[in-house]
């Protein structure tokens, strides 16, 4: 892009300075691609084959935009052996004029070479696109649930069918079935919860090594405090709920048919 119309891209302020509209040699980097690079003002880059010299380093607040670079329009055509082409253009309209009737103006007057888009269709695209997301997001925890449910359950339920014989003699010397009953459903929110600490490691590392590979630079993961506490709850939950049965089950054991349970 000219560097007079770096507006058009959200690019206001500029640590350092705008690179030379005839230069060949001279760039300007986000913020983020600065961070992940490790790179200031008057390091050199190199890109297509060739090196740049960091003028400048910029912010939007946009995590994509960050994460790239600007160039002049004709050095970006050298490099890439497109000349007199372009790929994208930016187009800013008056404060009260209608987004819509402007793209549809430039449709009609340019039918076979352009298509427009708006910045409120974009962000509405995005907005469905993660609301896709968070969608299967609940729909996948939903089903992770249920199956940690009827494993808990069937964990505890053979526990309980091992240790019949143990329950047994616990109840022939006395604990009441209400003691029973806790140290069952005690036992089976333990076993969720250590499954909730492996879980969540094995999350953070999994989110970690995914971005690294694909989003490297882009996306940054961020694990917010609230996330792991209703991830321990919904644990907790599910321990109690699936150690409900094999608890009572156990509880109601008769004694002398326990003893007598090989």
């Amino acid at each position: 892009m000219d560097p007079e119309k770096l507006s058009l891209a959200g690019i206001e302020n500029i640590d350092g300075a705008l690179y030379s509209n005839e230069s060949t040699n001279e760039v300007i980097i986000g913020k983020t691609a600065s961070t992940n690079l490790d790179k200031k003002v008057g390091d050199t880059i190199n890109l297509f084959g060739k090196d740049f010299t960091i003028t400048g380093i910029y912010e939007t607040g946009s995590f994509i935009t960050d994460a790239g670079a600007f160039m002049s329009l004709s050095t970006l055509q050298n490099l890439t052996n497109n000349d007199n082409q372009v790929s994208n253009i930016a187009v800013k309209i008056d404060e009260n004029a209608n987004a819509t009737e402007v793209g549809k103006a430039i449709e009609t007057a340019y039918p076979t070479e352009l298509s427009t888009t708006t910045a409120a269709s974009m962000a509405g695209r995005m907005n469905n696109a993660l609301n896709t997301i968070d969608t299967a997001n609940w729909a996948i925890s939903l089903l992770a649930i249920i199956i940690g449910g009827v494993g808990v359950v069937n964990t505890m339920v053979m526990s309980v069918f091992e240790r019949t014989r143990e329950i047994g003699v616990l109840k022939a010397v006395g604990w009441k079935e209400k003691r029973i009953l806790g140290m069952i459903l005690g036992e089976s929110v333990v076993l969720t919860l250590i499954a909730a600490v492996a879980g969540t490691i094995v999350a953070v590392i999994g989110v970690v090594a995914l971005l690294s590979v694909y989003f490297s630079g882009t996306i940054e993961p961020s694990f917010a405090p609230d996330i792991f506490i209703r991830a321990f709850l919904v644990a907790f939950v599910v321990g109690i709920i699936g150690g409900l049965y094999p608890a009572y089950r156990a509880s109601q054991l008769s004694p002398t048919e326990a003893l007598r349970y090989e």
